[in-house]
């Protein structure tokens, strides 16, 4: 049977978070503001860690590619979602569902290897201190960002081609503010068993069973305690990230689901991406000395 014959959609209605005109004004507010803090914040990261030579090292290379991808993980559904918010009608084109639908994967399954290779830093770091610049040199880092770059990229290739070919006859409403897997494969005209089997792999978290496996190799209550400050950034953005994505990936699509899965992407959408930069700066006394050596230049800079 020819697919293209049955998909008779060519746009797709996303029901977006709230229909009250009021409510959505304020939700515009509010989210508007995130997102501007998640496009400086991370921005001001990756022009930091570039700038000052002392950030030069594994650790800052990884959280340039994790603000990378933080600024653009949030941009591709929280940008359409603000201009929604103003529209009568929210409206995508079904090549740019299916394109949301892959960057929103690509990026996101680049982050879990992101957070995961990052995880593996910091066990060397912890396990190996004289022996980790020698470890992690400048090759093994940038084939390690290729890696998750690479395979993030063909992750989300398949979810994107696998939808694509599915034949979509109407309704054309997604349960959605933005095209995700799920809420679209619910509008598809045959089984999406196999693409639902696919889309609950969700994987990482062996990296950081090692890193358990290590602290409580740790003899000395000192020792833990040090090993837990090094992580313990890293460790509310994996759980932060994980625990959103389990939940709604790992779990069936029923349409009540559905719903609760359209306040659980606002965490990793927009919230997250803020936050990001706030806990490994706040957190981070090499990064706010760099930050506000760079503040004091180009205040010095304006004031000459």
């Amino acid at each position: 049977m020819n697919v293209n014959n049955q998909t008779s959609v060519n746009e797709f209605i996303l029901l977006g978070l709230t229909n009250l005109k009021e409510v959505e004004v304020t939700l515009f507010g509010i989210f508007a503001i995130f997102y501007i803090m998640t496009v400086l914040g991370n921005l001001s990261i990756m022009v930091v860690t570039r700038m000052d030579k002392s950030l030069h090292t594994p650790m800052y290379f990884f959280l340039w590619n994790l603000s990378f991808i933080d600024l653009c993980f949030s941009s591709v559904a929280v940008p359409k979602m603000l201009a929604d918010f103003l529209s009568l009608k929210k409206v995508i084109t079904f090549a740019g569902c299916i394109c949301q639908i892959h960057f929103f994967h690509f990026l996101g399954s680049s982050e879990v290897m992101l957070l995961t290779i990052m995880s593996l830093d910091r066990y060397v770091a912890i396990g190996h201190p004289l022996r980790y610049l020698k470890i992690m040199n400048a090759n093994v880092c940038m084939s390690m960002a290729i890696t998750c770059w690479v395979t993030g990229f063909f992750h989300a290739l398949i979810h994107t081609v696998l939808t694509a070919k599915l034949p979509f006859c109407g309704p054309n409403t997604v349960n959605h503010f933005f095209c995700d897997v799920k809420p679209v494969l619910k509008l598809a005209c045959t089984d999406t068993s196999l693409n639902l089997k696919l889309l609950i792999r969700v994987t990482g978290f062996l990296s950081y069973l090692c890193i358990s496996k290590f602290l409580l190799r740790i003899k000395t209550l000192q020792g833990r305690k040090n090993a837990l400050s090094t992580c313990s950034a890293h460790l509310t953005i994996v759980f932060l990230l994980y625990g959103t994505a389990v939940f709604t990936y790992l779990r069936t699509s029923a349409e009540h689901e559905l719903d609760q899965d359209r306040v659980i992407a606002i965490l990793f959408t927009v919230v997250t991406p803020a936050l990001n930069p706030v806990i490994y700066t706040l957190r981070n006394k090499d990064m706010r000395k760099a930050l506000m050596k760079m503040i004091n230049r180009w205040t010095l800079h304006g004031l000459s």
